[in-house]
């Protein structure tokens, strides 16, 4: 039923005593058949052999041996060369309590859920580690969000499971073989409809981790680019994945989020990030190009972004139906909200005051007075059609 897959490069020292407990736990705790599959990435110390005198201890334990590094790979291999229903994997440190691994599964394997991941930033979670990977995990969900407009809340928790046919379908499609497999995944599974169950885990960081994060974090860099230009390009199949996979909602496709309360809040957070894109592309281009010319860009650049994500999250509209004519309707709303900013900045010329910091000062509350008048734009002519 479930194969559990413990990718491993260089773990000698950790690998038995935590092998053993992962498999006592198993044998005494969990009601599925179970597989352990340790997946040695081309390790230089001796943990494959290690890893091979346990195999012929306990049962149900495999070793597979890769010989390229590469937890992504790791995972893809093993995965795909498995017969089990349900597929897992967990750091081999076991920082992830295992009592989190039944509610981990469950889902998947009555078929409620698609894809279940553990989460270190869920209220219930209970963590040790350091400030400086508390503050980096943070950042690079945040940043998630704001890039990929990733709705999960914690990509690179080593420990993650998927039903074994979604991940027959997923994998082809996912090219990482680092790091950022994870965040690949995630983010493909959500954009075509899986169904993706959190899980709050109770972790404590492995002061040993010999995880590189300068590297890693530029390689997950280099993903979130790859990734948000094949999403941008058409690329990856996405519609015909969220055919074959995807939970369509139970509600009407267009209905509109209950209530102006809650599309007020929507709106505001979403105006709250865009403002502060607008302010900071404004600042990095004004020495470049004056304040009009950075004015503009950073309106324009931050414009269709505004209406996309207020189109799905705001007023609830999906799918392609007149995506196009929101688009430009969203840029003529755009072009009230120059006329205000620019306006502004004009009289502030005008009465003989310059300066970066005043500037900014100005247009930030002229954009505060554009963004209401957006709302009621939006709200009463752009998508007004869509939520009747």
């Amino acid at each position: 039923m479930l194969d559990v897959v413990v990718p491993i490069y260089n773990e000698q020292h950790d690998l038995e005593p935590c092998i053993r407990r992962l498999h006592h736990h198993l044998t005494s705790n969990f009601p599925y058949t179970f597989r352990i599959t340790i997946a040695d990435n081309a390790s230089t110390d001796d943990s494959l052999t290690i890893a091979r005198r346990l195999s012929g201890e306990l049962s149900g334990l495999t070793v597979l041996h890769l010989e390229e590094k590469g937890r992504g790979r790791a995972l893809r291999t093993a995965w795909s060369g498995s017969d089990a229903a349900v597929l897992a994997y967990m750091d081999a440190d076991l920082s992830t309590g295992l009592d989190a691994l039944l509610p981990l599964v469950a889902p998947l394997v009555s078929g409620h859920s698609d894809l279940a991941l553990g989460t270190r930033l869920a209220r219930g979670s209970r963590v040790v580690r350091g400030t400086k990977r508390e503050v980096i995990s943070r950042s690079y969900n945040l940043l998630l969000r704001g890039t990929l407009a990733a709705r999960f809340s914690d990509a690179q928790c080593g420990f993650k499971a998927i039903r074994a046919d979604v991940a027959a379908e997923l994998l082809p499609f996912v090219e990482d073989t680092g790091w950022f497999f994870d965040t690949e995944l995630l983010v493909l599974a959500e954009r075509i409809g899986l169904r993706m169950h959190e899980v709050p885990v109770d972790w404590i960081d492995d002061a040993d981790s010999r995880v590189d994060i300068v590297a890693t974090a530029i390689a997950d860099l280099r993903g979130i680019v790859r990734v948000g230009r094949a999403l941008a390009a058409g690329r990856l199949p996405i519609a015909e994945l969220r055919a074959q996979l995807g939970r369509e909602p139970l509600e009407p496709v267009n209905d509109v989020p209950a209530g102006l309360t809650r599309q007020l809040v929507r709106f505001a957070s979403i105006g709250a990030v865009s403002t502060l894109v607008y302010l900071a592309l404004f600042l990095l281009l004004h020495q470049a190009v004056g304040a009009q010319a950075a004015n503009l860009a950073a309106l324009l650049l931050t414009a269709v972004a505004n209406t996309t994500a207020n189109r799905r999250f705001t007023f609830g509209v999906r799918g392609g139906t007149r995506r196009t004519t929101h688009q430009l309707q969203g840029l003529v709303v755009f072009g009230l909200g120059l006329a205000l900013t620019s306006g502004s900045l004009a009289a502030l010329h005008a009465g003989g005051v310059s300066g970066r910091t005043t500037e900014a000062i100005v247009l930030v509350g002229a954009n505060l007075a554009a963004t209401l008048l957006r709302f009621l734009l939006l709200r009463s002519w752009v998508f007004g059609s869509a939520q009747r």
